[in-house]
């Protein structure tokens, strides 16, 4: 039974008001089950170096430690290096910025004790109300996105840290994100073969370790109606036609579109039944082993399917395998991190006015709080530049100068929505009437996709910083005083 544990990745949650301590018994759990790997999110740099070391140092197989790195190691463990998100870098139309993010997060990785990045998007970002690609993604061009693709992967591991290419067989056509409910398309394999499985073809032919599953059900490759990580058909065409033999992996098990109904178990014997090596995060580690076992035991998993993907779970661990490694990212790859934020910034709609010494700031936040980064990092960045700020939920007869409006409005797991909600769009608008009133102008910072821009016909300024992650409002705070 404990081998069947290396095909479980736990997943480990830092607590903002009690570290690791609500985790000591899961983790302590997860080791005796003999897991696989861990997802590790959030949680200083520091802390989760101690964390990997010991992970690393306790179990008694080699490792697949990981996290969702795709914009930088910065994006879930502060202190690390923050970069912007991958349309952004996709925006310059510079290759060689894709490969140097790439290696500066696969360097700050390691250097933490990661050996797992859970990363590039490789979907398309083919419509406008979907609510989970967006900025994650290279783009729409399918061949843009494969070349961008391949490039983050081949530098990321030349650093000796597995890539990951997600979601296979693409979830950028979506208008429901999978961590809610399970998106139904009806793409047939001549139209992905020709769009969405483009940037994965060129994933494999770069040597990528890792494919994510999507929890999409394509009806026209199983009409069963079952996800892609479910559906012994669609994952065929990743090994049978797209010739791939590396980790197969699913997407996060504790999201909802993958049970469809059924329950963890269910949906993890389904996964393996379908073709997938490893099952990540589910709630019950213990309860997916059991199930995995039952079904193993009855036949309806077939043991030496299951081997087989040890096998080559324990072949890329060892790849992979984290020893101390004190090459982590340099003086000059943080230089240039800031650097490459400060490329990507986009005036979308007028100009940057100039903003006084004292200025006034408006905070709209149209994401959850639990999920987002502190929206102060902008302020005290304003702050750090010499300006003296006040937060403001309209302007003032006080105030003087440009009234700053900042739009925060990322792409976040389970949000479930991507334009501007009514309230955020009023607000907007009220903030730019009321400056207007009192004779003064107005700038929108829009932490989001630049799209976004056009659900702001009343901002007359707007400049685009795509991501509300520290290094982005660090960014655009630079960008208002220079």
């Amino acid at each position: 039974m404990k081998e069947l544990g290396q095909h479980v990745i736990a997943v480990i949650g830092w607590d903002r008001d009690f570290g690791w301590a609500g985790t000591r018994e899961a983790i302590d759990q997860a080791l005796a089950l003999g897991v696989g790997g861990f997802l590790i999110r959030g949680g200083p740099r520091y802390e989760v170096a101690q964390l990997a070391r010991a992970l690393h140092a306790h179990s008694p197989v080699p490792l697949l430690v990981g996290a969702d790195l795709e914009r930088g190691a910065g994006e879930h463990f502060p202190g690390a290096v923050s970069l912007p998100p991958a349309g952004a870098l996709a925006a310059l139309g510079d290759p060689d910025a894709v490969r140097r993010a790439a290696r500066i997060t696969a360097r700050d990785a390691r250097e933490i004790g990661l050996n797992w990045a859970l990363g590039p998007v490789c979907d398309l970002d083919l419509a406008n109300g979907n609510p989970i690609i967006g900025t994650r993604g290279f783009g729409s061009d399918p061949a843009r996105v494969a070349e961008l693709a391949a490039e983050w992967i081949d530098a990321c591991q030349a650093e000796s840290v597995l890539a990951c290419a997600k979601h296979f067989p693409g979830h950028g056509r979506t208008a429901a994100d999978s961590h809610l409910a399970l998106p139904v398309l009806e793409e047939s394999l001549t139209e992905l073969m020709a769009s969405d499985l483009v940037p994965f073809r060129a994933a494999i032919d770069s040597g990528v370790a890792s494919v994510m599953t999507a929890h999409v059900a394509y009806t026209a490759l199983d009409a069963s109606g079952l996800p892609a990580t479910r559906s012994a058909p669609t994952l065929r065409v990743l090994r049978e036609t797209l010739g791939y033999t590396g980790l197969v992996v699913s997407d996060a098990l504790e999201m909802r579109g993958v049970s469809a109904g059924d329950g963890e178990g269910e949906a993890a014997v389904g996964a393996l039944a379908a073709g997938c090596d490893l099952l990540l995060a589910p709630t019950n580690p213990a309860l997916v082993v059991q199930a995995v076992g039952d079904a193993l035991a009855s036949g309806r998993l077939n043991g030496d399917a299951l081997a087989a993907a040890r096998a080559r779970r324990d072949w890329w661990a060892t790849w992979g395998r984290w020893l101390p490694d004190l090459r982590g990212p340099t003086l000059d790859d943080r230089t240039w991190a800031k650097q490459v934020s400060d490329r990507v910034l986009q005036v979308v709609r007028g100009r940057v006015p100039w903003v006084p010494p004292a200025c006034e700031v408006v905070v709209v936040d149209d994401d959850p709080a639990s999920a987002a980064p502190s929206r102060w990092t902008f302020i005290q960045a304003l702050q750090a530049l010499g300006r003296t700020v006040n937060v403001v939920p309209g302007a003032t007869e006080a105030g003087e100068g440009v009234l700053v409006i900042a739009v925060y409005a990322d792409v976040l797991a389970g949000k479930g929505h991507v334009s501007l909600t009514p309230q955020s769009r009023l607000t907007v608008r009220l903030a730019v009437q009321a400056a207007r009133s009192l004779k003064r102008d107005s700038l929108v910072v829009l932490f989001g996709h630049p799209r976004l821009a056009a659900e702001l016909p009343d901002a007359a300024h707007v400049l685009c910083a795509w991501a509300g992650d520290k290094g982005m409002q660090e960014a655009a705070a630079r960008a208002l005083v220079t």
